[in-house]
């Protein structure tokens, strides 16, 4: 979330990208897509920040390493409890203090690919039931496990788009 827009502002956003898009057919090519750019781009690229305040395309794969890391965890959290809490976190301050701009890209893309495939995994194993379930997110109010994958498949394809110009 930018740090200048609401939590309606950052949802409008990311679902805006998700919007025309199967949310399982996005959550269940990304990785692939990722690989593909890792491939086909010099590592050089992946280092290079369009200015200053702006993230490298390998600080973006290490935020969607852990944002997947987040994703499965506030999933599983609403599986087993429905009504659950869900604590929000800085980006920003990961990128900081976790050093995105030094992460491996391989290590990232290593990381979002295992954790995405248990997640979906997950999905497709659970009793349907629990589908319907909801987490209370202390920012962004109430999310269904549907409205999380259009808004996971909406932050993937953002930063897929990202990584994209930032790598060519």
């Amino acid at each position: 979330m930018n740090r200048n827009e609401t939590a309606q502002e950052y949802i409008a956003r990311i679902l805006a990208f998700s919007e025309g898009h199967d949310p399982r057919a996005v959550l269940g090519s990304t990785a692939a897509r990722l690989r593909a750019l890792v491939d086909a781009s010099p590592r050089q690229r992946w280092q290079l920040k369009p200015a200053a305040e702006k993230w490298s395309a390998a600080a973006v794969l290490a935020h969607l390493a852990d944002a997947e890391i987040v994703a499965g965890w506030r999933i599983r959290s609403i599986l087993e409890k429905n009504g659950v809490a869900l604590q929000p976190f800085d980006q920003e301050v990961w990128a900081a203090e976790f050093k995105y701009e030094s992460a491996d890209v391989d290590e990232s893309l290593a990381t979002f690919t295992a954790a995405r495939a248990s997640l979906l995994s997950l999905l497709q194993r659970v009793d349907p039931a629990r589908l319907s379930h909801h987490g209370m997110h202390a920012e962004r109010g109430v999310e269904t496990i549907p409205h999380l994958m259009r808004l996971y498949a909406g932050h993937d394809l953002n930063h897929l788009g990202q990584i994209e110009r930032l790598v060519r």
